[in-house]
């Protein structure tokens, strides 16, 4: 093999690019492109010097191959849309909610502090700390309807009234699937939207909140809820006593007929 090694401007002072160029075999004539540190360190690929470097350079347009920074050169492949369905063309049943899938360049989310001394950078750790979600992701559950082993569709919850959705999908069940996942994921008292939000949804939306307008539970309200509940629990329990008795009688009339046949 020939091995050919040269500074590289692109990189900072003492990086070097070496091209080793393969003289036997079914890929004779073909090289291969290496980059080492000022310490020695080989590095094999892009990836690798992007993490090793991080945000002290900017690699977005540099050629591994060449070692040269291409202006404005930009990937060519667009970014595909994340459907509900998984590669082998099924829905896609992973209960957790979309989030965007947005990559960045930095290692962490930052904030940059002007009155700071020196003006330096650090790390905000109340944002780092918080996952960003996809406005309106209930859209993307349009048309869906749970069903039970027989594959048969369940009947929809009711809301009550006082509740009204906003937002570029202003259904009843896009409302019902974000109350029932803030419910689920969040210990926080749900409210609904502020005021502002019904003006212009897409600029003043809340994502900690479900996509409604701002509501409020009375005592009134908890008390009439304990009713339906209470009258729900003694249903099913009139329900369970009347399955209790049948499998008694039941039980009964074979244990008759059995006596009978061995007499």
């Amino acid at each position: 093999m020939e091995k050919r090694r040269s500074d590289c401007p692109a990189l900072p002072p003492g990086w070097k690019k070496e091209e080793v160029i393969r003289k036997s075999g079914l890929s004779a004539g073909k090289s291969d492109v290496y980059y080492y540190s000022p310490s020695g360190k080989k590095f094999r690929s892009k990836p690798q010097l992007v993490r090793f470097l991080g945000n002290a350079v900017d690699l977005s347009y540099f050629d591994f191959r060449t070692g040269k920074t291409i202006a404005g050169k930009h990937k060519g492949k667009s970014r595909q849309r994340h459907e509900p369905h998984s590669k082998s063309g099924k829905p896609d049943l992973n209960t957790a909610l979309p989030i965007r899938q947005t990559a960045s360049i930095f290692k962490q989310p930052v904030t940059k502090v002007t009155g700071h001394p020196g003006n330096k950078v650090k790390s905000d750790q109340q944002r780092a700390m918080e996952q960003p979600r996809q406005l309106f992701w209930e859209k993307r559950l349009k048309g869906l309807r749970s069903s039970d082993v027989t594959e048969e569709s369940l009947r929809a919850m009711d809301l009550p009234q006082g509740l009204h959705c906003i937002g570029p999908d202003p259904s009843e069940d896009c409302l019902l699937w974000a109350i029932a996942s803030a419910l689920h994921l969040s210990s926080a008292p749900i409210s609904g939207q502020s005021t502002s939000a019904e003006k212009n949804p897409g600029v003043w939306i809340n994502a900690s909140q479900p996509p409604c307008r701002s509501f409020s539970v009375t005592e009134q309200h908890i008390r009439e809820q304990e009713l339906v509940v209470d009258r729900a629990r003694r249903s099913l329990e009139e329900a369970l006593t009347a399955d209790t008795l049948a499998r008694i009688a039941q039980t009964k009339r074979e244990t008759g007929v059995k006596e009978r046949r061995t007499r």
